[in-house]
């Protein structure tokens, strides 16, 4: 009596159930120029960007692709062309920001679909101490990505310099202050904006009009500022101005409490942020004052918090969905070689029910 045959054929199992049916093989470029009736070759210039490639060879490769089912071995291309398709979206501001800061809210998923949208993916970073800045340098220089998109920069910012030594495409969402010559930028128009504002609440006949900055070492801060000095001039008096820190809730609560403890008789605010402005709002009821009545705010931004505070903000709207999707536009020229500079976009006047 013999043993059982334990020999087996390489796709069968040992178990009872018999053999299993055989793995699909994945297709090959190979298999994709028969199915197409095209040379390897015009599949591979297809596959990377379709350049002189007859409309017809092309329409069979697309045909063939999908009806093969290829996957394109995204490494494999990466050695040849030198791109990681992917690009680092680099936050300067303490992690807790992306969740309490509505802005990043719109700018993160607009950024992005716009990446997407070109087949490249998007891998966030937090920059805001020296450890996570090197980490992200490194991770950077290590050309892990090709382009990165600078967002809540402030003045000083080492990873600016680094990134130019380094010749890596970068876009700034704000003015970069100090580096407008050598980074591109996208950002909103803020002294524009800034002067929309403070001329909205002199027209509507207040005479004491406070303004809570934003911190003088960001763009939006600084240029917010100085569009309502334009405005007021000699009026924009030191004791109506309090620069905050940061642009959050907690920091508009302080400021207001210090403008008002200094200024009693003031009859209206301009908060360079919703968040400020929210804040703000905060204490002037809890001292007792009315909004509108006593005093009125107005913010900066229109983001989420605008229409649902109580009451609804009168704010600044800066299109930051269309800030995201020309910073993705200007970083992808760059990252081509071909000419890109930056672009400053209108700001408008949002009338609602704080002044």
């Amino acid at each position: 009596m013999t043993g059982p045959d334990l020999r087996r054929g390489p796709n069968e199992a040992l178990g009872a159930a018999g053999p299993t049916p055989t793995h699909r093989r994945m297709p090959t470029i190979d298999d994709v120029a028969k199915l197409a009736g095209v040379s390897r070759g015009t599949v591979s210039r297809v596959l990377n960007g379709g350049h002189y490639v007859s409309p017809g060879a092309l329409a069979a490769v697309q045909r063939a692709v999908r009806d093969s089912g290829y996957m394109v071995n995204a490494s494999a291309r990466s050695l040849v062309t030198k791109r990681s398709n992917a690009v680092a979206f680099v936050l300067s501001e303490p992690q807790e920001r992306l969740f309490t800061d509505p802005n990043f809210s719109v700018l993160l998923p607009a950024c992005t679909q716009a990446l997407a949208e070109e087949g490249l993916s998007l891998i966030l970073m937090v920059a805001a101490d020296e450890e996570e800045r090197n980490r992200v340098l490194h991770y950077v220089h290590s050309r892990h990505v090709d382009g990165v998109l600078l967002v809540s920069t402030h003045g000083g910012d080492p990873v600016f310099g680094a990134l130019q030594r380094s010749q890596i495409p970068a876009v700034a969402c704000g003015r970069p202050l100090d580096h407008e010559v050598t980074i591109p930028f996208v950002s909103a128009d803020d002294r524009e904006g800034g002067r929309q504002m403070t001329r909205y609440l002199r027209e509507r006949g207040h005479q004491h009009i406070a303004i809570i900055g934003g911190p003088q070492d960001t763009a939006g801060g600084y240029d917010r500022l100085q569009g309502y000095r334009d405005i007021l001039g000699r009026r924009a008096l030191k004791r109506l101005t309090v620069c905050a820190p940061d642009f959050g809730y907690e920091a508009g609560k302080r400021a207001m409490r210090e403008l008002i403890g200094a200024n009693p008789d003031i009859d209206a605010v301009f908060a360079a942020s919703d968040l400020l402005a929210s804040g703000a709002l905060t204490t002037l009821r809890r001292s007792g004052r009315r909004v509108p009545d006593d005093v009125a705010v107005g913010g900066f931004d229109d983001s989420s918090i605008a229409a649902t505070s109580d009451p609804p903000l009168t704010t600044i709207r800066q299109p930051l969905e269309q800030v995201a999707k020309e910073m993705v536009e200007v970083l992808l020229a760059l990252i081509r070689h071909e000419p890109a500079s930056s672009r400053v976009l209108p700001t408008q006047l949002v009338v609602r029910s704080s002044a």
